[in-house]
Order: structure tokens, then C-alpha cells, then sequence
């Protein structure tokens, strides 16, 4: 038999994700879970759709474009990255760090008609957004069926 540590904090984290808690994800997790690589915080996102796309806006303010990468896996959007902690300079005393900083992960479900070969991404004011073309998906017609 293993003994296995108990973990409140990993438990109230897995119960946030599961039962989909608004706003509550965007804070540092304390632990990861078994097997999932180490966040250390969420960007906030804000999702919108048009007639031609859905648009994910991501506060990264202060992530370098190069430090953020954009990936689509079986259906599965994920924007991962790295705020780098600014050293302080000389002479200079840091009294108070509200900001987080180290690695960031979000991941979003596409919908069946999101074109997941034509997704791009830009980034300006620190907001990435990945723009997610859709398909065009014809609607099956009716078909009258004869009751005899």
C-alpha cells in the first residue's frame, strides 16, 4: 500500500476547475497536480464571436511575444508562456509585488466549426488575440419521410 500526501490546497484547485469557478483560475496555483507541469498563474481572457471568427483576447501585458506560444491539439486551443520577474535595479528597493510572474497556461475547447488549420495570432497593447476562423458547415435539410 502507498501512502499518498494529502493535499487540501490541490483538492480545492481541482474542485475550481472542475465546477468551472469564474474568475477564481486566474490565480496562482499552489500545486499541481499529478502529472501537470507547473503554472504559476492564468491570464485573464475575454472570448467574442462574428459572423466570420471567434476572437480570444488575452491580457499578457509585459510577456514578450517570443516567451508566448499559441497551440492547437485535438480541439483544444492552449496559450502558454513565461513572465519574466524584472530585477530590481540598482539603487533601487522594491517595496510591494502585487503582479504574477512565471509560467502561464490556458487552454479553451474549439467548437466543431472552428477552422483549427487557419488560427493566427497578433498581439498589441499587451493583448494577444487569436483570431479562429469558422467553417462554413451547411445545414443538413429535412427529409420528409412517407408514412404509409
Amino acid at each position: 500500500m502507498n501512502i499518498i500526501r494529502w493535499e487540501p490546497f490541490r483538492e480545492a484547485d481541482d474542485f475550481m476547475r472542475r465546477f468551472g469557478m469564474v474568475g477564481l483560475d486566474r490565480w496562482p496555483r499552489v500545486l499541481p497536480a499529478e502529472g501537470e507541469k507547473t503554472v504559476e498563474w492564468a491570464p485573464v481572457a475575454d472570448i467574442c464571436e462574428t459572423d466570420k471568427e471567434y476572437l480570444v483576447k488575452a491580457e499578457l501585458p509585459g510577456v514578450k511575444r517570443e516567451d508566448v506560444k499559441v497551440t492547437q491539439d485535438d480541439g483544444v486551443l492552449t496559450i502558454e508562456g513565461e513572465r519574466k520577474y524584472e530585477k530590481d535595479s540598482k539603487g533601487e528597493k522594491t517595496h510591494r509585488v502585487e503582479r504574477f510572474y512565471g509560467t502561464f497556461c490556458r487552454s479553451f475547447t474549439l467548437p466543431e466549426d472552428a477552422d483549427a488549420k487557419a488560427i493566427r495570432a497578433d498581439t498589441k497593447d499587451g493583448i494577444l488575440n487569436v483570431h479562429v476562423p469558422k467553417m462554413k458547415v451547411e445545414k443538413p435539410k429535412a427529409i420528409e419521410i412517407k408514412v404509409e
